[in-house]
């Protein structure tokens, strides 16, 4: 069972707040980021983004720079001490979570075991 999730389970880098501004200013005024841990994937959990245009009342919004993420309550544990960056390499770009409670993952990140 994951530790108990501290008052804001997710860390955004300054590179992962800037894409995300970039990425909301072209959605509905505000919009904000969801992160999210779902069954699935190659190694049990997945980690998905969505947009949401409204929050629920028991997320936990993370400020990112200008933008706001969400992270669920069901989440929340798995996410604990982790931190949302935007990386640049040869391959592409992209959000990487690094999470410090998954044991492993697979080769391309977007899944993980604990």
């Amino acid at each position: 069972m994951p530790p108990p999730p501290p008052a804001e389970p997710l860390r955004v880098s300054a590179a992962a707040a800037r894409r995300i501004a970039e990425i909301l200013a072209g959605e509905t005024p505000g919009a904000m980021l969801r992160v999210a841990v779902e069954g699935g994937g190659c190694s049990g959990f997945q980690y998905r983004f969505a947009i949401a245009e409204t929050a629920a009342a028991d997320d936990i919004r993370i400020p990112a720079g200008a933008a706001t993420v969400l992270v669920d309550p069901v989440s929340a544990p798995f996410l604990a001490g982790s931190e949302l960056d935007f990386v640049t390499e040869l391959i592409g770009q992209s959000f990487q979570i690094r999470n410090p409670n998954a044991t492993s993952s697979c080769g391309c990140g977007t899944s993980f075991t604990l």
